[in-house]
């Protein structure tokens, strides 16, 4: 029973086979090949306008490039307080940028309000220019409590981005999980909506290693090419990451595991909230589940169960008994109804 992370999970064979069929032979290299051109066309359908993709080993490289692209003198990027860039990344963001900060936007259960947005962007005026000026803003979808920003969401801080000329990043590590819970286009929950360009995650939806940066603005990340071969990000054997996006966008596979993932995480959320020894923290949106467990009854499920203790976050009107906290389980592709049913009657004292 493997809650912990979707990035615990293997990969799809369909994925593992499309690998094993582009290992022999010879193909250009540095992401100059057929394979890769024809993905790179994938992208453009996908997102509905020509767009550029830049492979990259993990998503926090992707975050990391995508700031180091926006950057500014003294740059400042305006994310969640609790985004995965801001308190996950060991500061990726300040190291490829050479200096850039992350500036904390408050938002209740990981999405940020676009009025606070819009008040942190007004500190960082002409005569506070030594504390920085504002380079770009962020946003994660899903975010890091398994929460969705609507369209309308995304549009309403792209609207506050615009107001101050600041370009829009997205977060996009469970993106897939985003657009399965919300069932709109990719083009829809992003450029249609304000998003300049986006980190671009499979890893944790099925792929072996495989993340990208798109822009989807031709205005930014002119930069990119360089700024990824600095880094050491840019791959000689590119086709074995666009065997693998060929693959995961090919009949959308990668929308259906998300699907998965996320009718799972809802199967686990009516386990937990049927259970007598468990509630949920709030309503699931994707495909990770908040559990408000006594620590003793989260012990014992530990013994069986992979899964990690959570911090209380911005917004959250629940309460906590003395002896109770926020546990994460988040589900993926390879989840199995058994394991959530196993779970439940661990949750049941069977």
């Amino acid at each position: 029973m493997f809650f912990a992370s979707d990035n615990w999970a293997g990969v799809h064979p369909d994925i593992s086979t499309n690998l094993s069929r582009h290992a022999t032979g010879i193909a250009t290299a540095y992401g100059d090949g057929d394979l890769d051109r024809a993905v790179y066309r994938r992208f453009s359908e996908i997102f509905e306008r020509d767009v550029q993709v830049f492979f990259v080993a993990t998503g926090t490289a992707a975050n990391a490039l995508s700031m180091a692209a926006l950057n500014r003198i003294g740059g400042i990027a305006l994310c969640h307080s609790e985004a995965h860039m801001n308190v996950d990344e060991f500061g990726a963001a300040g190291f490829y940028t050479g200096g850039a900060r992350m500036a904390p936007v408050p938002g209740p259960l990981g999405r940020i309000n676009p009025h606070a947005l819009d008040k942190a962007i007004k500190r960082y005026s002409q005569d506070l220019a030594p504390a920085g000026q504002p380079m770009a803003v962020t946003i994660t979808q899903a975010t890091e409590v398994g929460t969705v920003y609507t369209v309308d969401d995304v549009k309403a801080i792209a609207e506050v981005s615009r107001e101050h000329k600041l370009p829009l990043h997205m977060d996009g590590a469970r993106f897939a999980n985003a657009i399965a819970a919300t069932g709109v286009t990719p083009a829809e929950m992003t450029w249609k909506s304000g998003v300049d360009l986006i980190s671009f995650g499979a890893t944790k939806n099925g792929c072996w290693m495989a993340d990208a940066v798109v822009v989807l603005n031709p205005d930014v990340g002119g930069d990119l090419r360089l700024l990824r071969q600095r880094a050491g990000q840019t791959f000689s054997k590119a086709r074995f990451i666009s065997a693998q996006f060929e693959a995961y966008l090919n009949d959308d596979l990668w929308l259906r595991m998300a699907h998965h993932a996320n009718a799972m995480a809802a199967h686990l959320a009516e386990t937990i909230e049927d259970a007598p020894a468990g509630r949920l923290a709030w309503l699931p949106q994707a495909n990770e589940v908040f559990a408000i467990l006594d620590r003793a009854v989260a012990e014992r499920l530990q013994a069986g169960a992979k899964f990690y203790e959570w911090g209380v976050p911005q917004g959250f009107d629940g309460h906590l008994g003395d002896n109770e906290a926020i546990y994460r389980f988040v589900a993926s592709f390879a989840t199995t109804t058994e394991e959530v049913d196993r779970l439940g009657a661990l949750l049941a004292g069977r």
